[in-house]
């Protein structure tokens, strides 16, 4: 039986795309090999590098952030190259998976998935690296399984006093464009995105910001490449094309997304997603429930995780939801399968629609039975009545 009024798509990427990215990916496809696509992929290369707030080069790929992952490991990396990864959850879990498979010797640093990477354990362990065989040290900026955000800039600073030559590699796969991040301030020589989070567009497109550094070292580098090869894109890019076809209509969206980020200014689009993540904070600890990542300053405004009371289901709380209230919500994953659900609060989302998504979700831990007290929407609201008036006085 049809459900009348829209769908609430309350995961935590792929977001929901914007009327305006929607009518602009759906012109019609020109020659990419063409002079009027030029200017095409020119925007979408120089507008990338503002939203990554660097000068140096953004590449483009038609592929899931999985594939910019890859692109990050090979072109940077020789075979059995040492790498210092952090386990802040699923995302870094599975790149750390990746460089493995590819033949890379990676060292996995233990987290307990509720904060983000440690800095001052990543400066011991360097430190230790007297030979300086580690030759990157790869953090997930905002992992999206767990809800928390990792101190990047402190990451760069515990590199440097360390005294070690190693890259820095960040995915910022769901936080680029929704939480702060500063590529070029911080020191970040490789940076991973894609298109499905805070650049509000379907999946489809994954980036690479590179550093001149990690641009000069991929050519010592032994890794075996060719379509994720940077220095194939650097002649096309020059001109604003790409050596094999793009995907020309997700680039019309993310010109579009650019644009309207830039309207809203980045700025005010992290303090928007740190309201909301604040809020969303407010209405889980009003239902006397406990969210995952528990460091205070290291919580994500981009989505919350939030665990289920002990011998309840997450997974059908999160089914009784969507069928009674028409609610998508992230499932955990991996170590925390069934035990948590996630709420996304990312992209083009406002305080109404927000109301509505926490709304959703106290009534359906009503439905589904979950232990709670009642009031967490109300809590939330409180927040942001309060916090409307400082907000727009910033701007």
């Amino acid at each position: 039986m049809r459900q009348a009024g829209r769908h609430f798509l309350q995961i935590p990427g792929p977001s929901a795309v914007p009327d305006r990215i929607l009518k602009a990916i759906g012109q019609q496809t020109i020659d990419h090999r063409g002079p009027d696509f030029a200017a095409v992929g020119q925007k979408a290369l120089e507008g990338m590098k503002t939203i990554f707030k660097t000068k140096q080069h953004v590449f483009i790929f038609p592929s899931s952030g999985t594939g910019a992952w890859e692109a990050a490991l090979v072109n940077t990396m020789s075979p059995g190259d040492k790498v210092l990864m952090f386990e802040t959850g699923h995302f870094a879990t599975l790149w750390n998976k990746m460089a493995r498979k590819i033949g890379l010797e990676p060292e996995f640093l233990e987290g307990d998935w509720r904060g983000g990477a440690e800095p001052d354990r990543i400066e011991a362990r360097l430190r230790e690296d007297t030979n300086h065989e580690i030759k990157a040290v790869c953090v997930v900026h905002n992992e999206t399984s767990t809800g928390s955000v990792s101190p990047i800039a402190d990451v760069r600073k515990a590199i440097d006093a360390a005294g070690h030559p190693a890259l820095l590699m960040v995915d910022s796969i769901s936080g680029l464009a929704s939480v702060d991040f500063r590529f070029d301030e911080w020191g970040v020589d490789v940076c991973v995105s894609g298109s499905q989070k805070g650049l509000m567009l379907p999946p489809g497109l994954s980036f690479n910001a590179v550093s001149d550094k990690a641009l000069e070292y991929a050519k010592s580098t032994t890794m075996p490449r060719s379509y994720w090869d940077w220095h194939d894109m650097v002649g096309p890019n020059a001109t604003g094309y790409f050596p094999y076809t793009p995907g020309t209509n997700l680039l019309y969206g993310l010109n579009e997304a650019i644009d309207m980020l830039h309207e809203e200014g980045l700025d005010n689009v992290f303090a928007r997603h740190a309201r909301h993540g604040a809020a969303t904070r407010a209405a889980v600890r009003a239902w006397g429930l406990e969210v995952l990542c528990a460091r205070q300053g290291e919580e994500s405004g981009v989505l919350t995780a939030v665990l289920v009371p002990h011998g309840h289901s997450a997974d059908a709380f999160r089914a009784t939801t969507l069928k009674h209230y028409d609610i998508s919500l992230g499932n955990g994953l991996s170590k925390v399968a069934d035990k948590v659900f996630r709420i996304g609060h990312l992209g083009d989302f406002n305080d109404l629609m927000l109301m509505a998504t926490l709304s959703g979700v106290e009534m359906g831990l009503a439905k589904a039975g979950i232990p709670h007290n009642a009031g967490g929407a109300q809590a939330a609201m409180e927040h942001l009545k309060h916090t409307t008036e400082e907000r727009f006085a910033a701007e």
